[in-house]
């Protein structure tokens, strides 16, 4: 199969939606004739013409507002969030009209929109363009919310994204933008990794929405992880020695429940990590749902690895981002509990 990074990835699911749809369209701050700020949507403007993909004034607002009634009578938005620090003022149309459509109106309409957002840190962007905001999305019923960690999974989950009749937040971790992040070093390296390229199929295939992946098998402990954390995760395993079983949830609402009970009852053991702040991130809510579904096969204390509970610190933002070295505590610790 041909080899594409991310951005490539995600640029043909868009592509290949929009040429087997013509009710899929693309607008945000600079998806049109700039191709996006990483380039995801460079050429579709060309392709497509200005009608299907087009730029937008600065108004997260009122990108999603609009994507929303469009929605409502047919269309299929798919819109782009610059970065995910930049959604907040979108956040109440999010919330109170794309999330609730469905059943405010009894299933006369549904609001089938992707809004698409960069998320967390790793290119020295600073505090506004490197938050993970997951938790605020996954608290909110209504929503589905998607972090891939691979080309070849995000190409398919965002068709599928596409393709669904509900809201659909995608966030798009920007490590991972040019090739997977190589997970045994604590700063950035170049290159990447060894598997730079994802294969990624050409044309049209999906990757089921709220089914999580096992990345790594194994019989010690369980690892939970998203988007850039799963290579973390990998290193962490490899640099330890230890028998961990890496589970890449890729869906965090809906949530693969059954793949994340299974594994855990079968090792009794549970290290959750993610890149966004400890306190109310999403790994308090899975610690909750291992603890309420495996709390007879538990053999150690639910453990968490996260950010650092502070504004994002740009200056220290590679000691921020859980690495190798305090994950890999972390998994000591719990085997030796």
């Amino acid at each position: 199969m041909p080899r594409r990074t991310m951005i490539e990835a995600i640029r043909d699911a868009m592509d290949v939606s929009m040429a087997r749809d013509e009710r899929v369209i693309v607008f945000g701050e600079d998806v049109g004739f700039f191709g996006g700020v990483f380039r995801c949507t460079q050429g579709l403007q060309a392709k497509y013409g200005k009608s299907r993909c087009f730029d937008t004034p600065i108004s997260e607002s009122g990108i999603v507002g609009s994507a929303i009634g469009m929605a409502a009578y047919g269309l299929k938005p798919c819109v782009e969030v610059q970065f995910a620090d930049y959604v907040y003022p979108a956040y109440d149309q999010i919330v109170s009209e794309a999330a609730r459509l469905r059943y405010r109106s009894n299933g006369d309409f549904t609001c089938p929109i992707v809004v698409r957002m960069p998320t967390g840190g790793g290119i020295f962007g600073g505090q506004t363009h490197s938050q993970s905001p997951e938790a605020l999305f996954t608290h909110v019923s209504g929503l589905k919310v998607v972090v891939p960690s691979n080309p070849h999974d995000a190409k398919g989950l965002l068709i599928a994204a596409i393709e669904d009749p509900d809201p659909v937040i995608f966030l798009e971790p920007k490590r991972l933008y040019n090739g997977p992040f190589d997970g045994h070093h604590e700063r950035p390296v170049t290159p990447w990794s060894k598997h730079e390229l994802g294969e990624v199929a050409d044309g049209h295939y999906t990757v089921p929405l709220g089914k999580a992946v096992i990345r790594r098998p194994g019989a010690a402990v369980t690892v939970l992880a998203y988007g850039t954390m799963v290579y973390v995760a990998e290193a962490a395993a490899e640099e330890t020695g230890i028998d961990a079983e890496i589970i890449d949830l890729r869906t965090l609402l809906p949530l693969d429940l059954e793949t994340i009970v299974a594994s855990v009852n079968k090792t009794g053991r549970c290290v959750i990590v993610h890149e966004a702040t400890l306190t109310s991130g999403f790994g308090a809510e899975l610690s909750a749902l291992v603890q309420e579904n495996c709390f007879y096969h538990l053999e150690a204390p639910v453990a968490r690895v996260a950010g650092w509970d502070t504004p994002y610190p740009h200056a220290q933002e590679w000691d921020y981002f859980p690495g190798p070295a305090r994950l890999g505590r972390a998994l000591v610790e719990t085997i030796e509990a």
